[in-house]
């Protein structure tokens, strides 16, 4: 029997990178619009939506707090479409990620730790675990593709494979 732990790294752009955007202001350059008085932070993220009568729907999730430490049994992923989570309420999440191979394995997973003023965008294909909310229940902002097609994939651990992601070592 195989067991991993999977412990979070800080969320970057540069780590993230791979798997999508990390959307958030950091150091990026503003563009005043509405006479000076708004700093647009253009271009965070590409919205990808494919397939046929696709469009892009915005939505709002409301995940519950999970308890740590927590058992991985699968992942999912859309290949006809991006997928972008925004926190509202305030609260750290984790992003558990892995690169659209067909056939996952432990190894492949990455887990971050993201901070509350900062979104992400899946790529078109990555695999994800659906949203972890920690401390409380919370609300993300989603902005995902709509149409259609089948744009969700999921794939399952064997039994045999224990995965866990905690937070302390």
């Amino acid at each position: 029997m195989a067991k991993i732990t999977l412990h979070p790294e800080p969320l970057t752009g540069l780590a993230f990178a791979p798997f999508g955007d990390v959307v958030a202001i950091g150091e990026r350059d503003a563009i005043l619009i509405n006479d000076g008085n708004t700093e647009r932070f253009d271009s965070l993220a590409k919205v990808e939506s494919c397939g046929e009568q696709a469009s892009v729907a915005i939505n709002i999730f409301r995940a519950q707090a999970r308890q740590l430490p927590m058992a991985i049994h699968m992942m999912e992923r859309h290949p006809l479409g991006s997928q972008s989570f925004h926190p509202l309420s305030g609260e750290p999440y984790l992003v558990l990620v892995a690169n659209p191979v067909e056939v996952l394995t432990p190894e492949d997973l990455k887990l971050f730790l993201a901070q509350p003023d900062q979104g992400i965008n899946y790529h078109r294909n990555t695999w994800h675990h659906p949203v972890l909310a920690l401390n409380k229940t919370c609300d993300f902002l989603v902005v995902d593709r709509k149409g259609q097609g089948k744009n969700c994939e999921e794939f399952h651990f064997d039994r045999d494979t224990k995965i866990e992601i905690a937070l302390s070592s």
